[in-house]
């Protein structure tokens, strides 16, 4: 049960998702690859993204080895800890805007669900959505579910996030992460197909709010990976 091998793939390098997501036309943040030894200067980053910009590994999750850089001090730091988790990098431009997620999941016959929108609030001392407020502090972020959005915008966003699904490959499950701007623009962050799975995680949280209980969603898990392994036999 679970997504398959080649939409975990594509998913998690971040590089390889965003290209996938371009060519099929989905909003998604302006950003540069950067590859060990053949970094950009400071200054052609800034031309490109804007400040303040993100440096994070192309295939890492939970924001580990993530860094905000604001001024060019700030830039080589950033490489040196991206590059210590993987050889290439993702520079993304700053989106000010709220972190909004909605959880996919797919029937036996390919039919897919979208829940409900739901909000992560990272508290102010952390500045992102970061490591730290992720797993370590308590209090480094609050769940808001479903999200406070107008109804057209929830809709934008579910249906977004089954293209983005489709585009990256995906089948069974995965959770979308977007950037909602104060304008109401949309912009997908990026897909988690391991998304974090107790039930009060943000997964279940969303499926609950869409009618669907914590062990309806492990029922259609398993069909569904038996259903696909019975097609592969």
């Amino acid at each position: 049960a679970g997504c398959g091998i080649l939409g975990s793939a594509t998913a998690l390098d971040k590089d390889i998702a965003k290209r996938l997501r371009n060519e099929a036309g989905l909003p998604t943040a302006r950003s540069v690859t950067i590859h060990h030894g053949a970094a950009p200067t400071f200054a052609e980053l800034q031309s490109v993204l804007g400040l303040p910009l993100f440096i994070k590994p192309a295939r890492q999750g939970s924001s580990v080895g993530v860094s905000r850089v604001s001024a060019e001090k700030d830039y080589e730091a950033a490489l040196a800890e991206g590059f210590r988790h993987d050889r290439k990098l993702l520079a993304e431009e700053f989106i000010r805007g709220r972190e909004i997620e909605c959880s996919v999941l797919e029937d036996t016959e390919g039919g897919i669900f979208v829940s409900r929108t739901g909000e992560i609030v990272p508290a102010q001392s952390h500045g992102f959505y970061s490591y730290d407020a992720k797993y370590i502090d308590a209090d480094g972020a609050a769940l808001k579910v479903p999200a406070e959005l107008p109804q057209e915008i929830e809709g934008e966003i579910r249906e977004t996030a089954a293209k983005a699904f489709r585009a990256v490959g995906c089948d069974s499950m995965a959770r979308v992460d977007f950037f909602v701007t104060p304008d109401m623009r949309i912009l997908i962050n990026e897909l988690n197909t391991i998304p974090g799975f107790t039930d009060i995680s943000m997964y279940s949280k969303a499926m609950a709010a869409s009618g669907v209980s914590y062990p309806e969603i492990i029922d259609r898990l398993v069909a569904h990976g038996l259903a696909r392994a019975g097609r592969s036999a």
